[in-house]
């Protein structure tokens, strides 16, 4: 959805203005009533919007429409920046080793949750799992089998903690730790978006016996 589309533009007006009939908007955008609901239509079907009677003193109720919870996601978020000041200022005031800390406990929640997604022992399905469970949070991960039998390679195309990385180390260290031990294998990181890379690549291949 670009930022200037009409149904961009109805976002923003519910953001603002709170529940709106159609009439409004169409009033509004200046475009006719059959346009906005053709755009509403999408924006239900997307369940960004949702409709809602509402009951007049005279006359018949009418339908008016409202931002649903999932169109949050839409709309601008500055956690990484606030995250970022609040590591700063934990490192200043309690020291680096805090933040070490704070990955490895975050590394330890992660690793109990992975784990009860694994399934079972052989290795290409728990990379398989591995690399869904990163693209559900916002990495765009992929994987592929390596040039040699039994290697693999994973691929994350975004990086939804690049700036808290960039500064932070620890961040990419622990998500390698966090990567060997729920795969029980041997992970090399081949590049690293944090240190200037276009993507974030994992070479693994089986623990020697």
């Amino acid at each position: 959805m670009t930022k200037n589309s009409t149904r961009q533009q109805i976002l923003e007006m519910l953001k603002k203005n709170g529940a709106m009939s159609a009439n409004e908007m169409a009033e509004k955008l200046q475009i006719t009533n059959i346009a906005v609901r053709r755009h509403l239509q999408t924006l239900e079907r997307d369940q960004l919007v949702e409709t809602k009677l509402v009951r007049q003193s005279m006359g018949r109720p009418s339908h008016v429409y409202l931002l649903t919870e999932h169109s949050e996601q839409v709309f601008p978020k500055n956690y990484a920046d606030i995250t970022l000041d609040f590591l700063q200022d934990v490192q200043e005031m309690h020291g680096p080793g805090t933040i070490d800390s704070l990955f490895e406990r975050r590394e330890q929640r992660l690793s109990e949750k992975y784990k009860q997604a694994m399934p079972g022992e052989e290795l290409e399905s728990r990379v398989a799992e591995l690399a869904l469970l990163q693209d559900q949070r916002g990495y765009m991960a992929e994987w592929t089998k390596g040039e040699q039998p039994g290697q693999y390679l994973m691929t994350e195309h975004n990086c939804p903690i690049h700036k808290i990385a960039h500064q932070f180390t620890k961040a990419c260290s622990s998500e390698l730790s966090l990567f060997r031990d729920v795969l029980g294998a041997d992970v090399e990181q081949l590049e690293c978006k944090a240190k200037g890379g276009q993507r974030c690549i994992y070479a693994i291949k089986p623990k020697p016996h």
